[in-house]
């Protein structure tokens, strides 16, 4: 898909909802293998399950991945419907679910969850999502009268449901790409990235699983005119105040056609299957000029 040989997403921009069908349009017509899209309760952005389903309504080709999700915030029986719905309608070759979760104290307050047993939350959501997604009942016990909960469909497309990824940094959440997915999501430059996809490639060995993890990067960036970097970086500094090193992020926004290039190249020598362009800026002509360094 490009000189590298690693497929190339965007991500999308979570400022203007209704300037995403344009941004899907013109990735679907270039050289883009994915549409990603970021997920926070408590901020202004569009909810991503329902945005992507919008998104994949409107192109035929080009994958959907949210990066990430944060399933502790989400009812678990309701997400593997939505998910099972959303790989069912789009034939089960498109639909990429990125999962984490999630960091931020406001959004587990929001959601009524406990930000301390977020991990631990999540592993047992998976693990009745994958029941879920092979058919089984959601309660083959039953509450005692011997009358259980049946399953739950429709049935994804994939057999097994979507394709998961997952993201993260501690050896839990890398282990945990091992023991319930797909493959790992990166949000981390090559210096680093490096080290994180080999011990997802050791709990991968060490689980006994077949083939490779699907090794995702993601890096920021901008391309245009100053008024659209000025713009990528107010955007991203906001959305990563809360970290208290929104300063440091931004500085790392990559923007000139040399240093992305130069990212996708160090990534895919890493392994990387794909990088995940971000794009926090609004104008939906950086698709074209992406697609054009490309």
């Amino acid at each position: 898909m490009n000189n590298v040989g690693t497929n190339v997403g965007i991500g999308l921009p979570i400022g203007d909802p209704a300037t995403l069908l344009t941004w899907a349009r013109r990735a679907e017509a270039g050289p883009f293998s994915t549409l990603g899209l970021l997920d926070r309760l408590v901020y202004d952005n569009p909810e991503p399950l329902v945005a992507l389903s919008v998104l994949a309504g409107a192109t035929s080709r080009i994958r959907v991945q949210t990066e990430v999700l944060l399933a502790p915030l989400r009812d678990t029986a309701l997400l593997a419907k939505q998910a099972a719905t959303l790989d069912r309608m789009t034939g089960g070759n498109r639909l990429v679910l990125g999962l984490g979760v999630g960091g931020r104290d406001d959004d587990h307050r929001a959601a009524g969850t406990d930000l301390r047993t977020r991990g631990r939350r999540l592993d047992q959501q998976m693990a009745l999502m994958c029941r879920l997604w092979w058919g089984e009942s959601y309660d083959s016990v039953g509450d005692g009268d011997g009358i259980g909960v049946g399953p739950i469909g429709p049935a994804p497309a994939r057999p097994g449901g979507p394709q998961v990824l997952f993201g993260g940094f501690k050896p839990a959440a890398l282990e945990r790409v091992a023991r319930w997915g797909d493959g790992f999501l990166a949000a981390a430059p090559p210096s680093w990235a490096g080290g994180l996809f080999d011990t997802v490639r050791g709990f991968w060995k060490e689980y006994g699983r077949d083939g490779e993890p699907r090794l995702v990067a993601q890096v920021n960036v901008a391309l245009g005119p100053q008024d659209v970097l000025d713009d990528a970086r107010a955007r991203m500094h906001a959305y990563y105040a809360f970290t208290g090193m929104a300063d440091r992020m931004v500085a790392g926004l990559l923007t000139s056609p040399a240093e992305i290039r130069a990212a996708i190249a160090a990534f895919a020598d890493l392994g990387a299957d794909e990088v995940m362009l971000y794009c926090h800026g609004l104008d939906p002509d950086q698709v074209d000029r992406l697609g054009e360094l490309m």
